[in-house]
C-alpha cells in the first residue's frame, strides 16, 4: 500500500464546521407512549378482537425504531388485560444470517426481550405453508405466527431503500417478507426488486385472507428519528390506509438538505439503521436501477458498522471506499443470507479498503472530477437516521438553506495519531 499512501498523502482535507438543520418535531414523548398505545387499542376495534385464551403472535423485525421496546410492551400489556397470552417472534425474512439465534441475536441488541417487552419470544426459522397468491406462487409464514390464535403486526411505515409503489416499509411487507422467514422473503423476491411493487400485495394481501391478523399498529417517524404517530389499523383497513400513511411518512422524511456534494461521509452503517445499511433515499445510491432521490455526490465513503448490525455490511456497496476498521467487522456470514435472499448482491460488494478514515476520505477528495482542489463541497453525517446535526465543508457554507444553522467555528477534523477519527 506504499503507493496508495504516496498517491494519497497531499491530499488537503478542508476545514468543517458543525451544522443544525431545523425539521418540524412534533412527536409523542416517550414517558406518554405506553398509555397512546392503550388508548388507541381501546378506542379500535382491537379491543372486541382480543379474546380470553388466545395465543396473540406479535411481530418484531430488525430495524431501530424509536421507542419499539415501549410499544411493543404496551401491545403485549394490553393483550394480558383482555386474558390473551401474547407471544413476540422475529419477523424480518433472511435478517441475522437466516438463522433463529441470529435473529434472536438482532431483537436482544434492538432491546427486545423477554424481560423487556414482557413475553416470551419464540424465534424460528420453520414455515407453514397457508395458501397461495392470486398469481399461484405459494405463501409461507413463520409456524408459530400460523399456530397462534391471532397474529398483531408492529411496524414503521416509511419510504422503502430499493422500490416504489403502493406499498412500501410497513405493514404489508412485514407480511410479505418479514413473517414469510428466509422462505417466504426468498420466493416474494423471486422475480427481483424491480417486481416488488406487485409482489408485495400480492404476498401481504394472500396473508390477510388466509392467515389470522388481528391488526396492525402502524409507527411513524419524524425527521429526527422520533415516533410522531401510531395508528391501529384492523384487517380490512390495511390495504386501503397504509398507502396513505406512507405518503404522510413521506413528508415526514428528512434530507442532508444538499441537493449534491463532492464526497458524503458516512461514519456508520447497519441493517437496524436501514434495510440497506444506509438509506438510499437519503446518500443518493439505489440497488434499483432507475430509482432517484437523496444527494448526488461524486464520491462516499463508510467508516465503520454499527454494532447492532452483528457483522452485517449489507449497504457497503454503495460506498467508493471502506476502512479497514469496517473490513475487519464484515461477518459474510451475515451479508450473504440477506443478499442470496433479497437477489440484490450490488450492495454487498466490497469497494476500496483504505487503512485508515483519513486515507478513505482522501481517496474520495482525490478521485473526484470537476473538483476544486482548494475548496472541496464535502458533508460528513453520522449516518442516515442522524441529520439534525452534520458537518460541512467550508465551501458549502454560501449553499446552506434557511432551516440551517452552523452552530461551531470552523475546525479540522480531529484524526488521531493513526488517522482515525473514532
Amino acid at each position: 500500500m506504499q503507493i496508495v499512501e504516496s498517491l494519497l498523502k497531499d491530499v488537503a482535507i478542508p476545514r468543517f464546521v458543525r451544522v443544525r438543520q431545523h425539521f418540524p418535531d412534533d412527536h409523542i414523548p416517550p414517558e406518554k407512549i405506553s398509555g397512546t398505545v392503550t388508548e388507541l387499542l381501546a378506542d379500535s376495534g382491537a379491543a372486541s378482537a382480543l379474546k380470553p385464551g388466545m395465543r396473540v403472535c406479535l411481530t418484531c423485525g430488525s430495524r431501530g425504531i424509536d421507542n419499539i421496546v415501549a410499544i411493543t410492551r404496551a401491545v403485549a400489556d394490553y393483550c394480558r388485560q383482555k386474558g390473551a397470552l401474547p407471544f413476540a417472534i422475529p419477523a424480518m425474512g433472511s435478517h441475522g444470517g437466516a438463522s433463529a439465534e441470529g435473529q434472536l441475536a438482532v431483537l436482544h441488541s434492538l432491546g427486545i426481550t423477554e424481560e423487556t417487552i414482557g413475553c416470551p419470544i419464540h424465534s424460528s426459522m420453520e414455515t407453514v405453508q397457508i395458501g397461495h397468491t392470486e398469481e399461484g406462487q405459494p405463501v409461507y409464514i413463520d409456524r408459530h405466527a400460523a399456530e397462534s390464535d391471532g397474529i398483531i403486526l408492529i411496524n414503521r411505515i416509511k419510504p422503502h431503500t430499493s422500490f416504489r409503489g403502493k406499498y412500501e416499509s410497513g405493514l404489508m411487507k412485514m407480511m410479505a417478507i418479514g413473517l414469510g422467514k428466509q422462505r417466504g422473503a426468498e420466493t416474494c423476491h423471486a422475480e427481483g426488486f424491480g417486481q416488488m411493487h406487485r409482489k408485495v400485495p400480492l404476498f401481504g394481501g394472500a396473508i390477510l385472507r388466509n392467515a389470522p391478523i388481528l391488526f396492525g399498529l402502524g409507527i411513524l417517524e419524524n425527521a429526527h428519528d422520533r415516533t410522531a404517530q401510531l395508528h391501529v389499523l384492523m384487517p380490512e383497513e390495511i390495504e386501503a390506509r397504509e398507502p396513505i400513511l406512507l405518503q404522510e411518512a413521506f413528508r415526514l422524511m428528512p434530507s442532508i438538505g444538499f441537493p449534491e456534494c463532492d464526497v458524503l461521509i458516512v461514519d456508520e452503517i447497519g441493517k437496524n439503521i436501514s434495510g440497506c445499511g444506509m438509506d438510499p433515499n437519503i446518500s443518493g445510491v439505489f440497488a434499483l436501477p432507475g430509482m432517484t432521490g437523496g444527494i448526488r455526490a461524486q464520491r462516499r465513503c463508510i467508516l465503520s458498522l454499527t454494532e447492532e448490525t452483528h457483522g452485517n455490511g449489507y449497504g457497503m456497496g454503495a460506498a467508493d471506499a471502506v476502512t479497514d476498521r469496517l473490513f475487519r467487522q464484515l461477518d459474510l456470514a451475515q451479508i450473504y443470507p440477506n443478499s442470496i435472499t433479497s437477489t440484490s448482491l450490488g450492495f454487498s460488494k466490497i469497494p476500496l479498503i483504505m487503512p485508515t478514515d483519513r486515507d478513505a476520505i482522501a481517496l474520495c477528495i482525490r478521485t473526484c472530477n470537476k473538483l476544486d482542489k482548494d475548496a472541496p463541497r464535502v458533508i460528513r453525517i453520522r449516518n442516515t437516521l442522524a441529520l439534525g446535526e452534520m458537518e460541512i465543508s467550508e465551501a458549502l457554507i454560501p449553499e446552506m438553506t434557511e432551516n440551517m444553522e452552523i452552530i461551531s467555528e470552523p475546525y479540522s477534523l480531529p484524526f488521531d495519531e493513526n488517522g482515525n477519527l473514532f
